[in-house]
């Protein structure tokens, strides 16, 4: 794995451990796909650093369980605002 891979495994890891968020808001944050973010996460991350993996794990496993709130959240805003 190149290094530069490495060091953008480690650098969205942090970002997503320390903000909470999702794997789209990262994949904007840092200007890659929402693919790259969830490879690097679920199979380079836990190769690269196995802490920061667990880390990762559970802010994105937290997301998924509230996904479909802030899916209804978001269609509430949509036909409220119109």
């Amino acid at each position: 794995m190149h290094d530069r891979i490495q060091e953008r495994c480690i650098r969205i890891g942090q970002y997503i451990a320390d903000t909470g968020a999702t794997v789209r808001a990262a994949a904007n944050h840092f200007g890659v796909s929402k693919s790259s973010v969830h490879k690097d996460m679920d199979q380079r991350l836990a190769q690269i650093n196995q802490t920061l993996y667990l880390q990762v794990r559970e802010v994105l496993s937290y997301n998924k369980s509230v996904r479909h709130l802030r899916g209804g959240e978001a269609t509430r805003r949509k036909y409220r605002d119109r």
